[in-house]
């Protein structure tokens, strides 16, 4: 996957420039074999997946065919906040309007 040029932008403001991120945009049956993986209760193909590998690494899994509505942009800050920590919550969506707004991004594509 050829990398947006804000997404190390947004990588940096998000987990800081020493994190080290893998990121792959993948196949909706890739994405299903995943989500085994991670145990993702769920028949709907997920639209992102993030995977904290340590303190200072993670992937995150994008799949392009089950991320509409949303943008690829909203959904990479979404991983990126589950990797810093933050879980589906009030505070999260804050945070992701935050850094959407901050890099002139929408959440829906």
């Amino acid at each position: 996957m050829r990398t947006p040029a804000s997404f190390p932008k947004i990588k940096n403001a998000i987990l800081g420039k020493r994190y080290d991120l893998s990121v792959a945009l993948v196949s909706p049956a890739a994405m299903r074999r995943a989500m085994k993986y991670k145990k993702t209760p769920s028949k709907k193909t997920s639209n992102v997946l993030s995977f904290p590998l340590s303190k200072t690494s993670g992937e995150i899994l994008l799949c392009k065919q089950a991320a509409k509505p949303y943008s690829l942009h909203f959904l990479f800050i979404h991983g990126l906040l589950h990797l810093k920590g933050l879980r589906h919550s009030a505070t999260m969506e804050y945070e992701e309007d935050r850094y959407l707004k901050r890099f002139g991004l929408r959440r829906n594509g």
